[in-house]
């Protein structure tokens, strides 16, 4: 069976290379990611090379490009278990990344040698993700067959199953789900593609770093990853894992943690600070820092302004309710059982119980560190709630490894 995300791994700029791949400092008041750790001194991950002994592991770190930020996460194995060695990040320009796809390539290289320069890191395999309409995620059913029959079938009636009349200019993968439920003849199948143009203008961007991009994932089944190694779940346990980003924010629906629905649409939290800067005025850096910090008056004022974030987040929570609804409408009588919010949304006060209400299912902020240890010493409990939303991603890279399946 073909391991979808292994789908963009050990790139190279070679034509025919068969498996995908993926996207500066910001001037003025900081982005909110950085409002929100500025209380937390990070420098301290940049040089914290507690395990750099352990070899052989063919380790790795992971590299979440957005559209606002890069991060870099470094998780090592200790004891069996799993160890946060590494986490730094670096605001990007706005207009860097578009829609998931790089715009301004000599700005996003100068963004990830700062990033790396800061960090101290000796690692050179990256591991970073596609999203957006950079990359296309699609669900389809097919009769029963070996897997190079079915690659192949793919390849030559691509037509009828992505959006491309040809797939000489595409990388694709796919991974077998398993049998139709209702059908025992057919095979239930997702399929994975990109633009060979965005793989290797990821690939450029990465090299030009002086670094190596050897695995390349996609946020959605990054998230799947990071859910598979910090969450308990039985077999037929289903949740619904949403991560509102700048200006993406994507929905990854696993059952006994594997991806069943996912769906990308390019409304973030970009589109808040939007609302804020037209309804108070100032520049958007100006409303992305009132977005984070509220208005600088009194306590009635700012329990108004945090009222009015939810009715500012409205197109992307109406949108996510329309995709869980479609996902239920799908798959007939599926039981969600939780709903897991990440990326900087999850930061807008009141959207788990929005989300919750809206959706009858019980919604919360996700924990990417539940089962991954970090230095207690220098970082508290509430230090990890903090970082961890909008580390999701980075973890679920992080904990990728050549070879893995």
């Amino acid at each position: 069976m073909a391991n979808i995300k292994d789908l963009f791994s050990k790139m190279s700029k070679t034509a025919g290379s068969d498996p995908v791949s993926t996207p500066e400092p910001k001037k003025g008041l900081p982005s909110a990611f950085d409002s929100i750790l500025k209380k937390i001194d990070l420098n301290f991950f940049a040089h914290l090379d507690l395990k750099e002994l352990i070899s052989g592991k063919k380790q790795v770190v992971g590299l979440d490009i957005g559209s606002s930020s890069l991060k870099l996460m470094e998780i090592i194995e200790s004891g069996g278990g799993f160890f946060m060695n590494r986490f730094i990040q670096v605001p990007l320009e706005r207009g860097v990344i578009v829609d998931g796809a790089i715009v301004e390539l000599g700005k996003l290289v100068d963004a990830l040698k700062v990033l790396f320069k800061n960090s101290g890191c000796q690692r050179k395999g990256i591991v970073t993700s596609l999203s957006g309409h950079s990359v296309i995620v699609k669900k389809a059913t097919f009769p029963n067959m070996e897997d190079q029959e079915l690659r192949d079938m793919i390849h030559d009636e691509a037509g009828k199953y992505l959006p491309f009349d040809s797939m000489d200019d595409v990388n694709f993968d796919f991974q077998i789900l398993g049998q139709n439920e209702y059908n025992p003849n057919h095979l239930d199948v997702i399929i994975v593609a990109a633009k060979k143009e965005n793989i290797e203008t990821y690939v450029e961007a990465i090299e030009m770093a002086g670094l190596s991009a050897v695995i390349l994932d996609v946020d959605s089944f990054a998230l799947e990853t990071m859910y598979e190694k910090n969450y308990d779940y039985d077999e037929k346990d289903i949740a619904v894992i949403v991560n509102i980003g700048a200006s993406i924010t994507n929905i990854n629906v696993v059952k006994n943690a594997t991806s069943i629905f996912t769906r990308d649409f390019t409304v973030g939290s970009n589109s808040i600070t939007e609302a804020i800067q037209s309804q108070y005025g100032g520049s958007f850096d100006d409303a992305e820092h009132m977005k984070i910090e509220g208005p600088q008056e009194d306590s009635m004022a700012r329990r108004d302004f945090q009222s009015a974030l939810l009715s500012f987040a409205d197109p992307i929570l109406s949108e996510i309710e329309r995709s869980v609804d479609y996902f239920r409408s799908t798959y007939g009588d599926e039981d969600i059982r939780q709903v897991l919010i990440a990326g900087g949304g999850a930061f807008i006060p009141g959207i788990a119980p929005d989300l919750s209400q809206r959706l009858n299912i019980p919604a919360e902020i996700i924990q990417p560190f539940r089962k991954i240890g970090y230095n207690k010493k220098i970082m508290t409990q509430e230090d990890i709630e903090r970082i961890g939303p909008v580390a999701a991603v980075a973890v679920g890279l992080a904990l990728r490894r050549i070879g893995d399946k």
